[in-house]
């Protein structure tokens, strides 16, 4: 990459530590825990910690884990729900000088032990009821002679919250979240950055097991992506935000050290249902949330007798799908004002939004509905947004009709991606970051997506690779052929479809097909849907995958969320 040179310096001028130290969020807790020490931070059923409370737990997490052998640079994963102790690693973690990765909870184990092994964590808290995944990933990777991760058990912290037993008593060796923050002093001293660009976090794309791309988050991207996210939320001070999105998504798109930042609450939801949600907001007077087009699915199609009225506006943000113009109207209606962003793990998560414009109001609702599920603009972290020619580099013109790739260009863009040097140069070649996402811009400079390149299936925010479902129906002894596509659905923004070949003389129905995928693969990667079809080539061979895309699309929606299983 070609490095610009600094004019001169001018004379007189002293970098030092009085007017240089490395951005880094960490430092939104400390100072949160003086402003506003004595206001609740994070509320959990009947559990409450102030923010004096989170940081004197945070520095006795960081005490202890270093205590432990944890050292600079170290990875440490994490495999729970949105709860207290997945906030506080947040901080902890990285006090530590370490690097947090939190990892999806959906996965099975054989996933989790393919991520630990590549990471190289030393150490993995595991929430109670995920202890099953956590064991089963072990005895995987103790089979390949790889240096196992000390597990640290999250047990329940409200006892109120009704339990579900885990696999048995804690295995010899394995410590309790509650004791290992016992074990720690809170006159630790903080292992601070030595340079901003260090890594902070590590988090996981959805690709196949053969293949993981590691994320590189610094700490520099942390701290100006998470006040990019304060305001593109309108966050004042003292916000109550409800934890819908997952913290292992992106670290909750940076607002796990957002909220900090602005000495919010944080309101922790184990499951995320839309009874809670209604609950949630009606208790605790939450004024902001977070979530894919399928929470805000979940909202609007909420049982009368689950919905509650709004105690103010609630502004939400969403993103990991462009959600339906009728789902935004019907958000409106009820109260919430939602936000439109855009971006990828490779970028912290929200990398544009969709400001909207108060000429806007006095269009149809229609109208204003389409314009908000536009991916909109980069937001101030983020140095550039643009829709390029992927060959020549150069912008498509603003007509809203010529296609290209969105790329990006910022201080909120990843480092890299880990042990995969080849990955990282392909995708900054140009010197833009390539999203591998297919857009135009419209005249007013807006972007908006109109296909994902590489064919990816966006499923109630998760992305699902349909190369590693194609995989598995290939094993099946029945089947000739396969491809996988997305299939629009009203709940879930859309679930894979697969379009299958028997092979002559071969019997197999959807359901047999469904079910053997679901024993090799994560529920929620699944299809859906199977149809038996000749798949359409090309002269060359190739699935014409665009032709199933139309047929998927034809079919409708498979069913309400009542009976989607993900």
């Amino acid at each position: 990459m070609e490095q610009k040179k600094s004019v001169e310096s001018m004379e007189g001028m002293i970098r030092c530590s009085a007017n240089h130290v490395p951005l880094s969020p960490i430092s939104f807790l400390e100072r949160s825990a003086s402003v506003y020490r004595d206001r609740v931070a994070i509320v959990y059923g009947r559990v409450k910690f102030t923010w004096r409370d989170t940081l004197e737990r945070c520095t006795r997490l960081a005490s202890a884990i270093t205590h432990l052998g944890i050292s600079r640079g170290d990875v440490v994963a994490a495999l729970a729900p949105n709860i207290p102790a997945m906030y506080e690693l947040h901080f902890g973690v990285p006090m530590a000088g370490a690097v947090l990765c939190t990892l999806n909870i959906r996965h099975d184990s054989a996933m989790v032990s393919t991520l630990l092994k590549h990471s190289e964590a030393k150490m993995i808290f595991v929430d109670y009821q995920l202890l099953d995944t956590a064991r089963g990933a072990l005895e995987i990777l103790s089979k390949t002679r790889t240096k196992l991760p000390r597990l640290v058990l999250i047990p329940e912290c409200d006892k109120l919250q009704p339990t579900i037993s885990n696999s048995g008593p804690t295995a010899a060796g394995d410590l309790e979240y509650e004791t290992l923050i016992a074990m720690g002093k809170t006159d630790f001293d903080i292992r601070w950055p030595n340079d901003e660009w260090d890594p902070i976090a590590l988090n996981y794309t959805s690709g196949t097991t053969s293949r993981p791309k590691g994320v590189i988050y610094s700490h520099r991207g942390a701290h100006l992506n998470s006040l990019a996210a304060v305001l593109l939320n309108e966050m004042g001070s003292m916000p109550v935000y409800l934890w819908t999105v997952p913290m292992f998504h992106c670290n909750g798109w940076c607002l796990t050290w957002g909220v900090a930042a602005q000495g919010g609450t944080n309101v922790c939801l184990r499951n995320v249902t839309a009874k809670g949600i209604f609950d949630s907001i009606s208790q605790h007077r939450v004024t902001h949330l977070g979530g894919a087009p399928t929470v805000l699915n979940m909202i609007v199609n909420a049982p009368v007798g689950d919905q509650r009225p709004l105690p103010g506006r609630v502004a939400m943000m969403t993103g990991g799908a462009p959600p339906p113009p009728q789902v935004l109207f019907k958000m409106k209606e009820l109260g919430f004002r939602v936000t439109h962003s855009y971006g990828l793990t490779e970028t912290y998560g929200p990398g544009t939004v969709c400001t909207w414009k108060p000429e806007w109001d006095l269009l149809p609702p229609d109208k204003q509905a389409k314009i908000n599920a536009r991916q909109g603009l980069h937001h101030l972290g983020m140095e550039e947004v643009d829709i390029k020619d992927p060959v020549t580099m150069k912008s498509v013109p603003p007509d809203a009709k010529t296609i290209g790739e969105a790329m990006f260009r910022g201080n909120t863009v990843m480092n890299g991606y880990l042990k995969d040097i080849k990955a990282t140069e392909e995708s900054f070649k140009g010197g833009w970051f390539r999203s591998g996402d297919l857009g135009v811009k419209h005249p007013d400079g807006y972007i908006e997506l109109k296909d994902r390149s590489k064919d990816i299936i966006i499923s109630g925010g998760e992305n699902i690779s349909t190369i590693e479902i194609e995989a598995v129906l290939f094993s099946h002894p029945a089947i000739l052929e396969a491809a996988v596509v997305g299939k629009p659905d009203d709940h879930w923004g859309e679930t894979p479809c697969a379009f299958v070949k028997l092979k002559e003389g071969c019997n197999a129905n959807a359901n047999e097909i469904i079910k053997f995928c679901r024993d090799k693969l994560p529920h929620y990667m699944a299809p859906k849907t199977v149809v038996f079809y000749d798949l359409p080539k090309t002269s060359t061979g190739k699935t014409q995958k665009y032709i199933l895309k139309e047929k998927a699309k034809a079919m409708g929606s498979l069913s309400k969320r009542s009976s989607s299983k993900m």
